[in-house]
């Protein structure tokens, strides 16, 4: 059975910065809880069952989540990876049910909604994992990068077990390197369709890659050898609702709404406009 280490965060503000739209949105959040360290191999086969390990002979020192090859079992103490976004949603659905508690996720197909009153285990938003990767501090990182976070330099070629290096002043292990992780938001649904945002960096990425206001998106059908998921729990909303957390559904439809000549690969989620959100 799953048995999370949850840090519990007080209310707070966060900003985060939409590079291509170059807007800067401050945010106010609720209570919540998250996990202190990205799930394991270990608390992954718990629920399900099985393992989700993936292995890579070689991975290429260049910036960004890296392709993986399946090849056995990892550590258990391993962050799990070579998992998809929906993976993850599944994974949270199945870990609600087995602890007992309301699942947040009502999956149709591709399309999953977020009951944001209910009390099961989920995805972060972006803003919530920002907002607990700074722990209160205003810089690019939240301490030295060779004592909080696996990166490039120190040269590993897979993820390491959790919790080895130092926490932030939340107590969270690993928001910094190590593997990537999922959160809830869409990327840029103007641009990227149904991307969905990754966050933290991973054990190959280059230290200016590794900080806690970078932020990249991918398909949700997607597998890197470095990405993974943390979670995050409590009731953020009213029954109904469709916004929490820094995340509503009129953004993300106003995001996708873009209209007139698109650039060349642009790729606008029409179909969230269709559903509405």
């Amino acid at each position: 059975m799953y048995t999370p280490r949850f840090v519990t965060l007080p209310p707070g503000a966060v900003r985060l910065h939409d590079a291509r739209l170059g807007e800067r949105v401050d945010l106010e959040l609720q209570a919540f809880a998250i996990a202190d360290a990205p799930v394991t191999q270990a608390e992954y086969a718990a629920v399900l069952g099985r393992h989700a390990a993936v292995r890579a002979d070689a991975i290429p020192k260049t910036p960004g989540p890296h392709r993986c090859e399946p090849a056995g079992a990892a550590l258990p103490d391993t962050p799990v990876h070579g998992v998809t976004w929906f993976d993850a949603i599944g994974w949270c659905n199945a870990a609600s049910d087995q602890a007992g508690l309301r699942r947040a996720y009502r999956v149709d197909g591709s399309f999953v909604d977020w009951a944001v009153d209910a009390d099961g285990y989920r995805l972060p938003t972006e803003a919530e994992w920002e907002y607990a990767c700074r722990a209160g501090t205003d810089g690019p990182t939240y301490g030295p990068l060779g004592e909080i976070a696996w990166t490039e330099a120190d040269d590993v070629d897979e993820p390491q077990p959790v919790r080895g290096k130092a926490p932030n002043g939340l107590g969270l292990f690993d928001t910094l390197g190590n593997v990537w992780e999922w959160c809830w938001d869409f990327a840029d649904p103007a641009r990227y369709r149904d991307y969905r945002v990754l966050r933290g960096g991973g054990y190959s990425d280059r230290q200016w890659s590794v900080r806690a206001s970078v932020r990249r998106g991918t398909a949700p059908d997607t597998t890197f050898e470095d990405l993974g998921f943390r979670v995050a729990q409590g009731a953020v909303g009213k029954a109904g609702a469709v916004e929490a957390q820094g995340w509503s559904a009129s953004d993300d439809r106003r995001r996708a709404g873009i209209g007139g000549l698109l650039p060349v690969g642009w790729t606008p989620y029409r179909e969230l406009l269709e559903r509405g959100g």
